[in-house]
């Protein structure tokens, strides 16, 4: 795993309740115009990526309805050249593909990688595709960011739930990969106020303060399964305590954890004071470490098949 260095030894809560306990000047101008902008969109809570590839909404009706079947997903999915290709080298990864016996054709990769993944991978193409379209040009860098982020995240949700919980592995995935929607929707509506732009400190405010509303109600409008919707609007919220197993939400809350350590953190530095996901899922250093040494390749692997 090798993320950049974060600087985090988790007692990033008690960072968190720090800075929102400090005065914050009211927003203004640019910053001003998009918040209240937000407010009504929120409320009608019909809110959709711009430049959204109707490909993704397709292949994914295709693959989660009981009335199509995996012909008709291939037949959509071999439309998009480059999608068709990122599916292929996910089925021939070392992830999903340990015996090294390579595959050629579409029908054969999809039924290899699965529903649930080819349907995470679709979306992950789609998204990534923000970035390239001309209406973003100038912030092309930070939605590739953004997006670097979320497959990062991605790939280490789907083996901290695949190694520590009974929940669905590509599950979690998706769940990585659409945590970013509400930064990726905030990124493209700031992109039409240039003082914002210019503004990072007040840019951030704003996507920190509504990423995960915006998002929740991304993926309400798209009729994404209740399980992710929930988990991801939960997320920002790092003390949360609750019954029983562990659920997905603790898994994204842990993995961003854990990412944000970075690549070279001490055993000591992975104690997870004050976060209840990592005590749930039962993750100590030793246990995060051989976990991250043993599925390295793993992990890269789905982030170059996500990160298209």
């Amino acid at each position: 795993m090798r993320p950049e260095r974060g600087c985090m030894t988790l007692s990033v809560t008690n960072t968190v309740e720090q800075r929102s306990m400090e005065p914050l000047a009211p927003l203004a101008g640019d910053a001003r115009a998009l918040v209240d902008s937000l407010g009504v969109e929120l409320a009608g809570e019909k809110i959709d990526l711009p430049s959204f590839p109707d490909v993704a909404m397709r292949v994914r009706k295709a693959l989660t309805s009981e009335e199509v079947g995996i012909e008709d997903a291939v037949k959509i999915v071999s439309a998009e050249p480059a999608l068709a290709a990122r599916l292929m080298q996910l089925s021939n990864s070392v992830t999903l593909n340990p015996g090294g016996k390579r595959l050629n054709n579409l029908r054969a990769a999809m039924a290899r990688i699965g529903l649930n993944m080819a349907c995470s991978v679709t979306i992950a193409f789609a998204m990534s595709q923000l970035r390239r379209a001309e209406t973003y040009k100038g912030i092309e860098i930070r939605l590739g960011k953004l997006w670097h982020e979320a497959a990062h995240l991605a790939a280490v949700s789907r083996v901290i739930a695949r190694r520590f919980t009974t929940l669905n592995a590509d599950t979690a995935l998706l769940a990585g990969l659409l945590q970013c929607v509400g930064k990726l929707y905030l990124m493209t509506r700031a992109a039409r106020f240039p003082k914002l732009l210019a503004d990072d400190a007040a840019l951030e405010r704003i996507i920190a303060e509504y990423h995960l509303r915006v998002a929740r109600a991304i993926l309400r409008n798209w009729d994404m399964d209740t399980e992710i919707v929930q988990a991801i609007a939960a997320c920002g919220e790092l003390t949360r305590e609750h019954a029983g197993a562990s659920d997905l939400t603790d898994v994204l809350v842990a993995s961003a954890a854990l990412i944000a350590l970075g690549p070279d953190a001490k055993p000591d530095e992975i104690a997870f004071p004050g976060m209840p996901a990592a005590r749930r899922l039962g993750l100590d250093s030793a246990a995060c470490s051989v976990a991250l040494a043993e599925s390295r390749d793993e992990i890269q692997a789905l982030r170059q098949a996500l990160n298209v």
